[in-house]
């Protein structure tokens, strides 16, 4: 099968799955990533997925579908992959949520693929191998700092367009290193990304609120799930900071470590966990001395674990399911990086990320006084002049924030002044 079948992979995060489709396809499978979701994809979803499931199985759904009645592809060679966490969260009930659809609209006979670690379903024409594991790790990395470098210099450019073409020229390049390439090319390739934009002239004059985006990990990547919000902010006059998808990754890695350390089960794989923690924090290395070099003030890769411990102040680390408790510590980490403002998107049905998105703003604020935080729901039925109208108000609030801060700071440097002149009198 693998010879002549076809793997549809639905959209989730752009920039990743575009170097996801690349790293799977360098392992021998032929795959190909559903690009494109319009409201007629929301629609398709609504026919066969019920309208009480959450936003993102609706997308991926009618992603799926679209796809096999469009005619582009031989039904009797095609597959679909979708990935499964197996934890509390609907998004491990895809698969079933799929197989349904499949059957209601005539499809019985597509294979549904499962890929995840954790031995839900076996599928043989499908193997997570050691060299498979090894590039998506190096995928997320590459992706995470083209993000980073995307983001922060398309914000203050002085040649319009500048930024979007030396990333557009990345990513192919990146496409390229996935198929084969050493460790010391992939690591001078992180050196050189970053030397790269680097080089990008910025007009830093005028300072911009940094706003960063948290929530449900499909709604806060995908464009067509969150009504473009960054493209919105960024037309407000905000730097956007998305999160990294690794640090999702070390969070579904501590999972087996937090069952042991609070119920004492699951010695070995707490011990293997910690080792793939390990193993990730030194892929990330280099990403941390070339970002440490720079002027640019990039977002670092998170520590899992300090981030763990700061989280406690606010909720238990036993909550696990959807996001769980790491949708919380990307607020908080956030707010340390003096990023104070936040977007925290969530699909309108996902109960997990209201009870560890929306639930704990209030405890935040407490703790912290200067964040300033906007929940916005996100559904089929969704108002959009009121998520806009929320994203307006917040992107006020922090206007008028960075105002205060800056004549503070003038305020403080002009008493300095001041003292320094007193000083040389006496």
């Amino acid at each position: 099968m693998r010879k002549d079948y076809t793997i549809l992979i639905p959209q989730m995060a752009p920039i990743h799955f575009e170097l996801l489709e690349a790293a799977v396809r360098s392992s021998g499978y032929h795959v190909q990533l559903l690009r494109e979701c319009t409201q007629k994809t929301v629609e398709t979803g609504l026919k066969y997925v019920n309208n009480d499931a959450c936003y993102p199985s609706i997308l991926v759904t009618g992603q799926m579908i679209e796809a096999l009645q469009s005619g582009k592809y031989d039904l009797n060679k095609t597959a679909l992959i979708m990935s499964q966490t197996g934890g509390g969260c609907r998004a491990t009930n895809y698969i079933g949520f799929i197989r349904k659809a499949l059957k209601d609209a005539g499809f019985e006979n597509i294979p549904v693929i499962s890929f995840n670690i954790v031995g839900m379903e076996k599928m043989p024409g499908f193997k997570i191998t050691v060299p498979l594991m090894e590039k998506l790790l190096r995928m997320v990395v590459y992706a995470d700092l083209l993000q980073k470098m995307l983001t922060k210099n398309r914000a203050y450019e002085i040649h319009k367009g500048e930024t979007q073409k030396l990333f557009d020229t990345w990513m192919e390049k990146c496409k390229k290193l996935l198929e084969k390439s050493s460790n010391k090319e992939f690591k001078q390739s992180i050196y050189d990304i970053v030397n790269d934009f680097e080089k990008i002239e910025l007009d830093t004059s005028i300072e911009k609120p940094r706003v960063g985006i948290v929530g449900e990990v499909l709604i806060k990547y995908h464009p067509f799930g969150n009504n473009f919000v960054a493209d919105l902010l960024e037309k407000e006059g905000a730097e956007v900071i998305l999160p990294d998808f690794m640090g999702f990754a070390k969070f579904m890695c501590t999972h087996k470590i937090t069952f042991n350390s609070l119920l004492n089960t699951n010695k070995t794989s707490s011990k293997i966990m910690k080792a793939a923690i390990k193993l990730i924090d030194i892929l990330e290395k280099d990403v941390k001395i070339a970002i440490s070099n720079s002027k640019k003030n990039y977002l670092p890769p998170c520590d899992i674990w300090h981030l763990e411990e700061k989280v406690k102040d606010v909720l238990s680390i036993g909550n696990q399911t959807g996001e769980g408790w790491f949708l919380t510590a990307e607020m908080i980490e956030y707010i340390e990086h003096d990023i104070p403002n936040i977007v925290c998107v969530q699909p309108f049905a996902c109960l997990p990320n209201h009870v560890v998105g929306k639930g704990v703003i209030k405890t935040i604020r407490e703790k912290y006084p200067n964040a300033n935080i906007s929940p916005v729901d996100y559904d089929p039925g969704a108002s959009e002049s009121n998520q806009a109208n929320r994203i307006k108000l917040l992107m006020t609030v922090a206007k008028d924030n960075l105002e205060a801060k800056q004549k503070r700071k003038q305020a403080l440097e002009s008493e300095n002044i001041e003292t320094k002149k007193q000083e040389e009198t006496v």
